[in-house]
């Protein structure tokens, strides 16, 4: 019944993608008929992943498709389930919010039709992906995400911008996909086979099973915007329509990591710590340079993917702490560490999409993509400006919104450290979690930042002051993940108790203490060392907003606020020069992690018909100049060198061909 209905679930959205081609020159058509269908599909991913979340059988088949020795395999089990279900929902929400989103595009230069089309395709390729149970239906899923995805992020190619990111991306994504299947090869070879059952069975030499996690570590942390694997991200979700990148950065992103948590817990097994020591590392770099890389962006959408990359580094430290758990012994910290990296897939999937979401409203309404020129939004977008307050409290991991819970269930995991007995992991485990705090204190100072230059004070721009809040879709979509953001925040038990059934495939054991003193507190280690009770948080914030309303209410009756002017310091009416702008609000930040970017500061005298003068501040990526311009230099001398051998002479090239041929035979024949 589950595969059934997730089957249901990729036809809808294929059809969403190819149905609108009836009529392909009808925009309004297309519009009408691939929302639709991509809500169906998400309604119907998320009651077969709902299913199979709480089935204890994985449901199984064979289709007699795929290659003449290779039949497709398919399967949904816990884990699939869950991120089916993660991906659907955020689906079916841009399908609420899509249809009055996309109405600008049919005033463009390109018609609706190739968005609509690769959108379809493009979910239908991330479903593919959970369901797939062999190699082989694996890479092609895989490749039909990332191709059709291509596309999205190339929809208005003709700004040159769009062009080279899509670029990027491509060949990111086209390199992550050479090393998943070498992986795959590795696995393949020893299990003699290409279905995920025999590759499970395969049995492996410690430098060999290494071998293999390494490619894969590489190959979906690419995908995943690892640093230093990170430059296709902020390059490609701030130019792809926002509706596409709330699906890019929500949820595509954490296909490649069930792709990761699927080929080590699953079929490789016998985790290492070292690979753990690894993850962690690399996670740990990834929070803290996404999160300082997204403080210096004034650019909304490139700040947000930034924080995509922070968020995937909160992710891979819950994973990295669950295999070192793993790799020493201790099972039931290993489900913690799982279920607190899964528990954040969840929630980022959640506020990510909400802030792109918000992000699209505020960038199509105000006609601004730059901080320092929005402004006083909130009294414009009263709705947006509130969802998006959530979006900004979530993803700061504040209480009661879902982000304190999973980052707090990542902490608790960290700190069982103690328990290990090998010095190493005793000095990286501590460090981590200082780095997760201070990760958590940036992500807070830079949605202080975006909330207050784009939403408070007054409208930098003329677009800014004309912009007016966007319609029911819109809003719509926004308000249900707002809604999710605090429903998961406040109902962390049940919401482990569920990632309790993926656990349980690969720690028998689980985790027992969890629910032992009821839905109200969560206790994942034991309640005499950690407990949280997120239901009476919010009480407590409800009461303290209640008292306070209470004591301040007579007060405004007996003495009702006087209201004058603000104090301007002498120098006539407040105007938007006066506030403080995003470059200004970093500036201490920006002093004191100096090393980390790249920055040419430069100030150009005013000259006499300019009031005032030229600041400009560029932030680099060091990843940009120290890995890839390196090794684009070095891929052009050597295709310069290579060229040497085009002659034009037939002899030669026969000669070419006659030694390969030789080198080939004596390759084979080893």
């Amino acid at each position: 019944m589950p595969l059934s209905l997730a089957f249901l679930a990729v036809g809808a959205a294929l059809l969403s993608g190819l149905l609108p081609l009836v009529r392909p020159g009808s925009n309004a058509v297309a519009r009408r008929i691939a929302f639709p269908l991509l809500g169906i599909s998400g309604v119907l991913g998320m009651v077969a992943g709902g299913m199979a979340l709480g089935s204890a059988e994985p449901s199984r088949i064979v289709l007699p498709v795929g290659l003449p020795w290779l039949h497709s395999h398919l399967q949904l089990d816990p884990l699939a389930g869950f991120f089916l279900a993660v991906v659907s929902l955020v689906t079916l929400v841009a399908a609420i919010y899509g249809p009055a989103y996309v109405r600008e595009y049919e005033q463009g230069p390109q018609p609706l039709l190739p968005l609509t089309l690769f959108t379809g395709l493009f979910v239908a390729g991330m479903q593919l992906v959970l369901l797939a149970a062999d190699a082989f239906s694996f890479m092609i899923a895989w490749e039909l995400m990332s191709v059709t995805s291509y596309f999205l992020v190339a929809y208005q190619h003709q700004h040159e911008v769009n062009r080279r990111a899509a670029f990027i991306y491509l060949l990111m994504a086209q390199v992550g996909g050479l090393f998943i299947l070498l992986g795959y090869g590795v696995l393949s070879g020893f299990g003699h086979g290409f279905d995920f059952a025999h590759m499970a069975a395969a049995t492996l030499s410690p430098g060999w099973s290494s071998v293999a996690f390494l490619l894969a570590f590489v190959g979906f942390g690419m995908k995943a915007g690892l640093v230093p694997l990170h430059v296709w991200l902020p390059q490609a979700h701030p130019v792809a329509p926002s509706h596409v990148s709330a699906l890019m950065s929500g949820v595509m992103l954490k296909v490649a990591v069930y792709g990761f948590i699927r080929f080590s817990y699953d079929l490789l097994g016998g985790i290492h710590w070292q690979w753990g020591a690894l993850v962690l590392f690399v996670g740990s770099a990834s929070a803290i340079l996404g999160v300082l890389y997204a403080l210096m962006q004034h650019d909304l959408k490139r700040l947000l993917a930034y924080h995509s990359v922070e968020n995937i580094g909160i992710i891979y430290m819950g994973l990295g702490l669950s295999m070192i758990f793993a790799g020493t012994g201790h099972p039931a910290l290993a489900a913690l560490g799982l279920i607190a990296a899964l528990y954040h897939c969840l929630n980022h999937a959640l506020f990510k999409s909400l802030l792109f979401f918000g992000a699209g409203v505020v960038l199509q309404q105000s006609r601004e993509h730059d901080l320092e020129k929005m402004g006083g939004l909130i009294r414009r977008l009263p709705v947006t400006a509130t969802c998006f307050l959530v979006g900004c409290i979530s993803i700061s991991a504040l209480p009661p919104f879902n982000g304190f819970v999973s980052e707090w269930l990542t902490f608790q995991t960290a700190l069982q450290g103690p328990v290990l007995e090998n010095n190493i992991l005793g000095a990286l485990i501590p460090v981590a979690a200082a780095v997760l705090a201070l990760t958590g204190a940036l992500a807070a100072a830079c949605f202080v930042k975006v909330f207050g230059i784009c939403f408070l004070g007054l409208p930098r721009s003329e677009k800014s002051a004309a912009a007016t809040e966007t319609t029911a879709g819109p809003l719509a979509g926004q308000i249900v993940l707002a809604a999710l953001c605090l429903l998961f925040g406040v109902l962390p038990t049940w919401t482990v108790g569920q990632l309790e059934h993926i656990a349980r495939l690969f720690f028998p054991g689980g985790m027992p203490e969890t629910t032992a003193h009821g839905w109200l507190w969560l206790t994942p280690v034991s309640s005499q060392v950690a407990s949280y009770g997120a239901p009476l948080v919010l009480l407590g914030i409800g009461l303290a907003w209640v008292l306070a309303w209470l004591w301040m209410h007579p007060r405004r009756r007996r003495f009702p606020v006087r209201r004058v002017p603000a104090w301007d310091c002498g120098f006539g009416s407040l105007n938007a020069r006066m506030q403080y702008t995003a470059t200004a609000f970093t500036m201490p930040i920006r002093r004191i992690f100096r090393p980390v970017w790249p920055i040419t500061e430069s100030y150009r005298t005013p000259t006499a018909e300019e009031q005032g003068g030229r600041y400009q501040l560029k932030i680099g990526d060091w990843a940009w100049l120290k890995v890839y311009e390196p090794i684009g230099r070095l891929l052009l001398a050597t295709a310069r060198r290579m060229a040497m051998i085009q002659g034009g002479n037939i002899r030669a090239y026969l000669a070419y061909s006659f030694f390969t041929l030789i080198v080939l035979l004596l390759v084979v024949s080893l």
